[in-house]
């Protein structure tokens, strides 16, 4: 008897407007423990207005998000607090900040979000830094460091308190291809080792195969998931045109021949 796997984030009829204009139109859908998941999407499809909705910084114009059966958008006062500590967030930029050292940013939320002493904070920070390959770069300002690093510093970061899931937003963005790969590496290592989920915005096709257990599509057309399942079978058996024509990398008129 198969039994069924609980999900730890769904997505619930939910929509996304700014200043009374549709982004997202009730969309739904459900991530797994465990899972390495991708949002996917043209330019203006709402694949960062998701994340950011997902994370808790706005609320939905309808439906709801639940994390780990919590409603993000919801919960409040002791019960929101420990609803975000099982979340991390890396964002596009790193949003390192630049005065600090990498042992110093990492450090950051164990300060502000715990009551360890000094040194349990330092040994927890340096025991991240050291999962992304940064153990040697601990006193390094991000302006003294490469981009994928400070990649890889952002995601330590996001693992400082513990979380079950990371968040990332376009982990691969701006990197050449061998960085970028090496940063699949990492996610795809970190999701066997730790047992965390991932939630990716990207749109990158080579991670996208590479590392993505299961997608979605957004659409900005009609303001709906286009698509969902694994990487490869909406690559090669998608009735959907656009679907075909983004994972092959093909003009509509080449796909349409």
């Amino acid at each position: 008897m198969k039994i069924a796997r609980k999900p730890i984030i769904r997505v619930e009829n939910f929509s996304a407007a700014y200043d009374g204009t549709v982004i997202i139109d009730t969309i739904s859908f459900e991530i797994f423990a465990g899972e390495i998941f991708a949002i996917l999407g043209g330019s203006g499809s709402g694949k960062s207005t998701l994340l950011k909705h997902m994370i808790g910084l706005y609320p939905p114009a309808g439906g709801r998000i639940l994390i780990d059966g919590m409603d993000i958008t919801n919960t409040y006062g002791r019960e929101k607090r420990k609803l975000l500590s099982k979340i991390g967030v890396a964002y596009q930029s790193g949003a390192l900040f630049g005065s600090m050292t990498l042992l110093e940013n990492v450090r950051l939320p164990l300060e502000e979000f715990t009551s360890l002493p000094a040194r349990v904070c330092d040994l927890t920070a340096l025991m991240k830094l050291k999962l992304v390959g940064l153990s040697e770069f601990i006193h390094q300002l991000p302006a003294e460091i490469s981009g994928g690093m400070q990649k890889r510093a952002a995601i330590a970061r996001a693992m400082a308190l513990d979380p079950q899931i990371l968040f990332l937003d376009e982990p691969s963005a701006g990197l050449d291809p061998i960085t970028s790969a090496e940063i699949d590496q990492l996610i795809l290592s970190l999701a066997a080792s730790l047992n965390i989920t991932f939630v990716i915005v990207t749109h990158e096709l080579a991670s996208i195969f590479t590392i993505a257990d299961r997608v979605i599509m957004l659409d900005k057309r009609d303001k709906k998931i286009a698509a969902a399942g694994k990487p490869e079978e909406l690559r090669d058996k998608s009735t959907n045109l656009w679907v075909r024509q983004f994972f092959n990398r093909q003009a509509e008129t080449e796909i349409s021949a």
